[in-house]
């Protein structure tokens, strides 16, 4: 596994987050305030934040000051700039088990980034299933650590 940030991160407690790209208004705004409170609780949250609710997710998450663990279904040559200075204030861990040349993300990637956030979590929080999706089969993989919002 390749990492930036601070490693430490990994033996904290750890709830993953995961939301399919389509999703109805109402699983989107459970997220967000899920988000919120796990913000204010300190909990350190692991995601691919990857989907438009996944990515509103961290937006909320970086403004507080707990950790934060981003799995990538690329490579780690390029991070976003408003990461550093979580990254710099070591509550930012960003990790893939994909070498800096894979680019670009697909759907075998991102299943497989999946699994590797599920192994790593203590349980994991999913906003909303889209029924035939490769997240439909990673609850049924993991069913003892799945809680739906």
């Amino acid at each position: 596994m390749h990492s930036v940030g601070n490693a430490e991160l990994l033996k904290l407690h750890k709830i993953a987050f995961l939301c399919s790209r389509r999703f109805p208004r109402e699983a989107a705004e459970r997220a967000y305030r899920w988000a919120d409170e796990q913000r204010e609780a300190g909990t350190c949250v692991i995601s691919g934040y990857h989907s438009p609710v996944e990515k509103e997710v961290l937006c909320r998450l970086l403004q507080g000051a707990q950790p934060v663990i981003i799995a990538m279904a690329r490579g780690l040559n390029r991070l976003a700039p408003e990461w550093e200075g979580a990254i710099d204030a070591g509550r930012l861990l960003v990790i893939s088990r994909y070498a800096q040349s894979v680019s670009h993300p697909c759907e075998s990637k991102c299943y497989q980034r999946n699994l590797l956030m599920a192994d790593l979590a203590d349980s994991i929080v999913i906003a909303h299933v889209a029924s035939g999706g490769s997240l439909e089969r990673l609850c049924m993989d993991y069913p003892d650590k799945i809680v739906l919002l």
